[in-house]
């Protein structure tokens, strides 16, 4: 999921066309150079609530690899849809100094998470739950249940090239 931009252009916006509805252009801020967690937040938060029959139009569940679909792209910020049959998840990764947000959509998902010299720490969030967090932060996400799952992220600046470990605690923040 990562990439790259032309230098020249200060304000592109780019939706994908299954959701190119007036809400999410009015979400969608070109001209925001870098989002917050919390507007980032808010965002997936947003997007997931009210455009959920949209997107359970748009995702598909590929039990040999994880899917996504990119919906929306500016020089600040990148927005995916993201889905996970059970037992697919991520390896350990920071988002190479982003900020980011993730919202559940349909199913749940186990987190594992970790700030520099803190513990690991785990969570499941279903349905509705949101997360936001800094660039200082390191997960796992992974679909432990039996059904399928969903989710909605977001990052500020859009993705760079994310670091993965070997395991979550190889995470020291740098």
């Amino acid at each position: 999921m990562t990439t790259s931009y032309p230098v020249n252009l200060k304000h592109i916006k780019e939706i994908h066309p299954d959701i190119d509805l007036p809400l999410l252009n009015d979400l969608v801020r070109p001209e925001r150079p870098m989002w917050t967690p919390a507007e980032l937040r808010d965002l997936t938060d947003a997007v997931t609530s009210e455009l959920t029959a949209r997107l359970l139009e748009i995702v598909r569940f590929d039990p040999d690899q994880r899917w996504w679909a990119r919906l929306a792209l500016t020089m600040g910020m990148e927005l995916w849809l993201l889905s996970w049959t059970p037992a697919q998840g991520t390896e350990p990764h920071d988002h190479g100094g982003a900020a980011g947000s993730f919202s559940v959509l349909l199913g749940e998902l186990d987190e594992q998470y970790l700030f520099p010299r803190g513990p690991v720490t785990s969570a499941v969030r279903g349905v509705g739950s949101t997360v936001a967090f800094g660039p200082d932060r390191a997960h796992q996400l992974r679909n432990r249940s039996d059904q399928p799952a969903a989710s909605v992220h977001a990052y500020s600046p859009p993705l760079r090239p994310v670091r993965e470990y070997r395991v979550l605690t190889d995470f020291a923040g740098a």
